[in-house]
């Protein structure tokens, strides 16, 4: 009886110490359309995580230009929005996905305040983000120098107009980087970069059209093939304001049976 009694009290003694050892998760973030809120839910769903809204003593409207105006204003002067208090206690934390909508190419404003008011000492932050073309690349850098005492791992981003697609993305992300168990059919690597042809041109300006900025003119392309169908990584000159050429990597997808779609723009 004795030894079963001891048996039993090692058992309990290490299950206690894996569940100590055993990382909490946060999911945070800032979503001003629902977009981020959506990628931010489905995380949550998939982790098994906590999750927490950031929200902002004065809001932001929702309307775009506004939101612009406001924005600028607050970049060029170094303000930064005051945030209500966290219920989150984040020193419990070891892991959290930070997640917001890219604004001029960065994190939303109110993530500017949250990295000046905590320096995520010891933490893991995981960036996540919504954007119109592109920015996961340039904000994750940026969380980088704005919060050196943390470890800012490779992120994941997905265009506003194709949130729909997050949950699938996510699976793949989350499995890939560890964070859930299970595996995935790896990804190909993109074949070498060759002049574009007048049906890849074609088949980028389907992807792009709609796009309410310009995305440049395809100039070079390399393809994959998956499971769901290919992909494709364009290369595409432009030229800004100032007359001077700049060159842009643009990420286009054909799912079979559906339209192309571009999903992120890296400058």
């Amino acid at each position: 009886m004795g030894k079963i009694l001891l048996s039993l009290a090692a058992v309990a003694l290490f299950v206690a110490g894996c569940t100590e050892k055993s990382e909490k998760v946060l999911v945070l973030y800032y979503s001003e359309t629902g977009s981020t809120e959506s990628v931010a839910q489905e995380l949550q769903k998939q982790l098994g995580a906590d999750i927490e809204k950031i929200e902002a003593v004065v809001p932001y409207t929702g309307n775009f230009q506004e939101t612009i105006e406001r924005g600028g204003r607050e970049m060029r002067s170094g303000e930064t929005p005051a945030l209500k208090p966290l219920k989150s206690k984040l020193a419990k934390y070891d892991v959290i996905f930070l997640g917001y909508p890219i604004w001029f190419g960065t994190y939303a404003m109110p993530i500017a305040t949250l990295v000046k008011e905590n320096d995520f000492e010891g933490k893991t932050i995981v960036p996540f983000c919504t954007f119109g073309s592109g920015g996961l690349s340039a904000s994750a850098e940026a969380l980088r120098k704005a919060l050196p005492k943390a470890t800012v791992k490779a992120g994941y981003g997905v265009r506003a107009a194709r949130v729909a697609a997050a949950g699938k993305e996510l699976d793949r992300f989350l499995k890939v980087n560890g964070y859930v168990e299970g595996t995935v059919e790896p990804l190909p690597d993109y074949s070498a970069q060759q002049p574009v042809t007048e049906e890849e041109t074609a088949l980028f300006d389907a992807a792009c059209s709609n796009y309410q900025f310009p995305l440049g003119t395809p100039v070079t392309v390399g393809k994959r093939t998956t499971a769901a169908g290919t992909d494709y990584k364009f290369t595409a000159k432009s030229s800004g304001m100032n007359g001077e050429e700049s060159t842009s990597t643009i990420y286009v997808t054909v799912e079979k049976g559906a339209k192309p779609e571009f999903t992120e723009v890296v400058r």
